[in-house]
């Protein structure tokens, strides 16, 4: 197989840093433009920000629709245009009563779970070819198509504060699907409460099997580089993909799935529910990932290939 850059940078993301931005820096400091993220943090947020380089950009939509891990701080008594502390405030609420920790958990319970949430205007969603923030830079409004997302835990860290100007603060931890904005979260949780609310600061902790304590600073990336080493704080594929079920492969089979072949479902994946499994071969690398063909019964196809036989 080809020697070409192939694994997953695990960058601690800094505020006031784009992830576009954070990509291509990366990308630079590992001499390839074959870089991507997965899952955008907004500039103002920090945090577990996983980038695939080289031939691991093939992974990257399934990393992206794994769960997400969040410490967030919601504040009551305005809310902001873009739901969060940078933006402009809309509306005004003096918080006239205690808020309790029993309270705000009754509140986390209702919305954890299958949610709907309308994208904030300022996001990178589309409409009709353009992109929300877009509309909102020109002082318009569009209609957005509202989403499903998943709260899979939804925890309190922190007793309410009141603070100097009146508003209230708490934080929490979410666990959450792709696509969940935490921000509109944070709007929906004062709405329950009964008061205007925003983000007032937020940390992603994880992105699937990335926590911060795998993360690198670019800093740090610097340091491993002038010494020599930056390959080895890339971390593979395998790793990034450990959450789908696994089959090895004998090596006569190794050759026909680097060509993609379609093959007989071996009878140890006849009872997996899981509908895309991942192929391993003798050496513990990751070929392709892999699904029960819907049209020829007993057998499985390619769904997406990691390695081929070009390689």
């Amino acid at each position: 197989m080809k020697n070409e850059i192939m694994g997953v940078f695990p960058l601690w993301k800094p505020k006031g840093m784009t992830s576009f931005s954070a990509v291509k820096e990366v990308g630079k400091r590992f001499n390839t433009k074959k870089a991507g993220h997965t899952g955008t943090l907004d500039p103002d947020v920090e945090g577990v920000l996983p980038v695939c380089l080289g031939k691991a950009t093939k992974i990257v939509e399934y990393l992206t629709a794994d769960h997400k891990t969040y410490k967030g701080e919601v504040t009551l008594g305005f809310s902001t245009t873009t739901e969060d502390a940078g933006g402009e405030v809309v509306d005004k609420s003096h918080v006239d009563r205690t808020i309790t920790e029993n309270e705000i958990n009754s509140v986390f319970k209702q919305l954890t779970g299958a949610l709907e949430q309308t994208p904030p205007m300022y996001s990178a969603v589309k409409v009709k070819g353009k992109k929300l923030y877009e509309y909102a830079r020109e002082g318009k409004t569009v209609d957005r198509p509202s989403r499903q997302v998943t709260i899979y835990d939804l925890d309190l860290l922190s007793a309410p504060r009141v603070n100097n100007n009146g508003t209230v603060s708490f934080q929490f931890r979410a666990k959450c699907s792709k696509g969940t904005y935490i921000r509109t979260l944070s709007v929906q949780i004062g709405e329950k409460l009964g008061y205007p609310s925003h983000m007032s600061h937020l940390v992603r902790e994880a992105s699937g099997p990335f926590v911060g304590e795998d993360c690198v600073t670019l800093d740090e990336l610097d340091h491993a580089s002038a010494e020599g080493r930056a390959n080895d704080l890339l971390i593979p594929v395998e790793r990034a993909l450990e959450r789908f079920s696994s089959i090895t492969i004998s090596g006569e089979i190794e050759n026909k799935v680097l060509q993609g072949a379609i093959l007989p479902v071996p009878e140890q994946t006849f009872s997996m529910d899981e509908s895309i499994f991942a192929i391993y071969n003798q050496e513990g690398r990751v070929l392709a990932l892999y699904k029960k063909d819907e049209k020829r019964n007993g057998m499985m196809k390619p769904e997406k290939m990691i390695r081929t036989i070009h390689d």
